[in-house]
């Protein structure tokens, strides 16, 4: 990979949150609101990604909005303190790589590199080591990968065809996206005008060296349907009383 253009020392202070489909596949809970909205043990889910975002010191974060904007837009004028927020609303739906792309127009300095999230994802890793990991490798982008845990159980089966047990959702030796991002600004002019970048833009950058991946070490969970929310929850209520 060719070094990277943000290979100094200053962190990143910008981020983009994708906050605009309609998420149908979360409905009841998406029939008022945009999945960003939607709580999570109490909470909407973009406040748990604002205030990682302000602890790893990002001071503004543009949110692409959609479907339901007049919902998302009246909590966060609501918000006290954190990162500096710039809406964007979509005239019509421009896809993933659209939408990131035209959120890009809000950053407060386009010739910066940024994170983008997608705004169904919950996650608590260090956005330093991801800076730093990116920085390492070079090149325009570094997606987070997430280990992938199958929601189907597995039997374990020995060689004369004995069952010997069973194991529920078990994480699988395969990384997926998980929706987290730091981009350089020379990428932002590659992402598609409308369409998704995972099947476009993603795969000529990987053609070309210049995509890397940093594994996430601890908690993600992407929140994509009704069954996604209720388990996601327990996971969040079960960490907290861990910490007491």
């Amino acid at each position: 990979m060719t070094a990277s253009p943000s290979s100094n020392e200053s962190p990143v202070t910008q981020a983009l949150i994708l906050a605009g489909g309609q998420a149908t596949r979360l409905r009841p809970y998406t029939d008022t609101r945009p999945k960003a909205m939607v709580e999570v043990a109490g909470r909407p889910i973009i406040d748990y990604q604002l205030e990682w975002l302000a602890s790893h010191g990002v001071e503004q974060v543009v949110v692409s909005c959609g479907y339901k904007a007049e919902v998302l837009r009246e909590h966060l004028e609501a918000r006290q303190g954190g990162p500096e927020i710039t809406l964007l609303v979509e005239d019509e739906p421009l896809g993933r790589g659209g939408a990131l792309r035209y959120a890009a127009t809000g950053l407060r300095d386009p010739r910066a590199p940024y994170f983008a999230l997608n705004g169904d994802v919950l996650t608590w890793f260090s956005l330093k080591e991801l800076t730093e990991h990116h920085r390492a490798k070079g090149g325009l982008g570094t997606l987070a990968l997430s280990q992938f845990r199958t929601t189907w159980g597995i039997v374990d089966v020995d060689g004369d065809d004995r069952i010997e047990g069973f194991t529920q959702s078990p994480l699988l030796p395969v990384w997926i996206n998980a929706g987290v991002y730091l981009f350089e600004p020379g990428l932002t002019p590659l992402l598609p005008a409308r369409g998704d970048h995972e099947s476009s833009t993603f795969p000529e950058l990987a053609k070309e060296g210049k995509l890397s991946a940093y594994r996430i070490e601890g908690f993600w969970r992407g929140v994509d349907t009704a069954k996604d929310v209720k388990e996601a929850g327990a996971e969040i209520e079960a960490i907290r009383e861990a910490s007491g």
